[in-house]
């Protein structure tokens, strides 16, 4: 573990435990473990397992999605598409992750235990805008349940949840659907979504968070039947606290009888980094019956005590790695559905990962055009992991084996603009350290279309790396500004001005390792990666 974790060691926590981008998450216990995923959008593997026992101290222990579906389309990238807003549940002895993809339905997988073996995706609804996909099977009642949130982008509405009686197994629904909750009638609310629903008390609970992702808030509402009606209450917003948008997560309540909440909270280039409140039951002092009151009256801790627990030790999702026998940890996806061809090399001193032969997509019929080829925005085959949301320095040792003309290997910070440092193969034969950026189409625009976006141009001249080696540094600092250096044998060296990395629409920024070759006959060749490292610099 090269990042720190959120245990203080004296009983307290401090926020946020997940200091990176755990999108939307949702949290589950069982027996006295806790597991938690995120939203994985269009990278694969997806759908990411974490697991803690004390819901402070996380470690990374795998992914339920091997591939995406329609797996044909997620061969290229899509980064901001996918794996949207998962539900993880345990039932009739299994864990089963419920989740939309906006563009095409909501989908369910299930497994006998966290590691799997995982079912394949199995499509449950089938339609454009069902997004924040949550099933509910009432132990009181042997009914099952299914809520989901609406994407005006496909759909054409929002701010409004839908119910249906589904299938006890999961497998489809019993009806057409009906409006449970429509936010438009609720004076002040809008961006409805993200509903997690629950059976406690009597009632149905749905914990949904409304106002957008940067300034919303955290609502609770409740029915004595699933369908309705339901009234709603606002149970954690901003306050006088610098947590921003305090929402969508999920509620778990511990074995000593324990109530806690996980939410994100969005920090632009750092992504949806995750919180953990105290949750308690009150009564509205009129003598109404109990609601939740989350975090500190309703406004996000910045520091509290730990759950009543056992004490762990600290641990957050690892980050760095030695690649041991030319293998790559469970912290590293790939920008889309994995390909014969891109699978490590075994190797014996890093990562040898092949220099994936790039097509020259700048050919007018062609629909995927891109002014740059080597545009990594555009390629599937960039390994990434999440950027640290905290101040942090990235470092990794670099050799490009590939003796081709214009092979190229490097580091990157990938989003809506980028920048990469790395080695490229010259047509002599020589080696020299590069350093490039591209730019989005225009400030803001993370939603572009990737033939309006600039070609990559240079950060800094060229330098000769005479042995075909290097080592890379990427110093983040407050904002995500990121400062890169390199040495090529003469000692740690500069390079290029400051770079603020930037977020896709709903993707953090992401670290990224990659090696390319031009399109051609004959073998590509390789690079070889080693030593990767993070190390917090707070």
């Amino acid at each position: 573990m090269a990042l720190p974790s959120a245990d203080l060691g004296d009983g307290t926590y401090r926020n946020p435990v997940l200091d990176a981008d755990w999108s939307d998450p949702d949290v589950l216990r069982v027996g006295d473990d806790f597991y938690l995923t995120a939203s994985s959008f269009g990278r694969a593997p997806g759908l990411p397992l974490l697991h803690s026992r004390d819901l402070v101290n996380w470690t990374l222990v795998g992914h339920a999605l091997q591939r995406l579906e329609p797996a044909a389309e997620f061969g290229r990238p899509r980064h901001d598409r996918g794996v949207w807003a998962p539900s993880l549940r345990h039932h009739d002895d299994r864990f089963w992750i419920f989740w939309g993809d906006p563009d095409h339905g909501i989908f369910q997988i299930n497994a006998p235990a966290i590691r799997g073996p995982w079912t394949p995706p199995h499509l449950v609804k089938e339609g454009k805008g069902l997004i924040d996909a949550c099933p509910l099977w009432d132990e009181e009642s042997g009914e099952a349940y299914l809520v989901h949130a609406w994407a005006k982008s496909r759909a054409g509405v929002k701010n409004r949840l839908t119910g249906h009686r589904m299938r006890p197994d999961g497998t489809g629904l019993l009806d057409e659907g009906k409006v449970i909750v429509d936010a438009d009638r609720i004076p002040g609310w809008f961006t409805l979504e993200g509903p997690k629903a629950y059976r406690h008390d009597g009632w149905f609970w749905i914990f949904a968070p409304a106002g957008g992702v940067e300034t919303g808030w955290q609502g609770v509402l409740r029915s004595r039947g699933f369908f309705g009606p339901y009234e709603e209450r606002v149970v954690l917003e901003q306050g006088n606290t610098p947590v921003n948008g305090p929402h969508q997560g999920g509620w778990v309540r511990t074995a000593t009888g324990e109530d806690w909440f996980l939410h994100f909270q969005q920090r632009g280039a750092y992504g949806r980094v995750v919180h953990l409140q105290p949750m308690r039951w009150a009564g509205d002092g009129a003598g109404g019956e109990d609601w939740p009151v989350l975090g500190d009256a309703a406004v996000p801790v910045a520091v509290h005590r730990k759950p009543d627990l056992p004490s762990q030790p600290p641990s957050a999702p690892a980050t760095d790695d030695d690649f041991p026998g030319g293998r790559f940890g469970r912290q590293w996806q790939w920008t889309a559905n994995p390909q014969d061809g891109w699978a490590p090399q075994h190797s014996g001193d890093g990562l040898r990962l092949s220099c994936v032969r790039v097509r020259d997509r700048r050919d007018p019929q062609d629909p995927c055009d891109v002014p740059d080829p080597y545009d990594l925005r555009t390629l599937p085959h960039v390994l990434t992991q999440r950027l640290p949301g905290g101040a942090a320095t990235v470092e990794v040792a670099l050799r490009l084996d590939s003796e081709e003309p214009g092979a190229r290997a490097g580091l990157a910070v990938l989003g809506d603009a980028y920048r990469w440092i790395g080695l490229q193969r010259e047509p002599d034969g020589s080696v020299r350290l590069v350093h490039r950026f591209a730019e989005p189409v225009a400030p803001g625009a993370t939603a572009a279309p990737m033939e309006q976006r600039t070609a990559e141009r240079d950060a800094a001249p060229a330098c000769e790396a005479p042995d075909g080696r290097a080592r890379l540094w990427i110093e983040i600092g407050a904002g995500a500004r990121c400062r890169f250096s390199c040495d090529v044998g003469g000692g740690r060296q500069p390079s290029g001005q400051v770079f603020a990395a930037t977020p896709w629409r709903w993707v953090g920024a992401l670290l990224g390792l990659f090696a390319l070759a031009p399109d051609g006959g004959g073998h590509a060749g390789a690079a070889t990666f080693t030593r990767f490292r993070v190390t917090a610099t707070r």
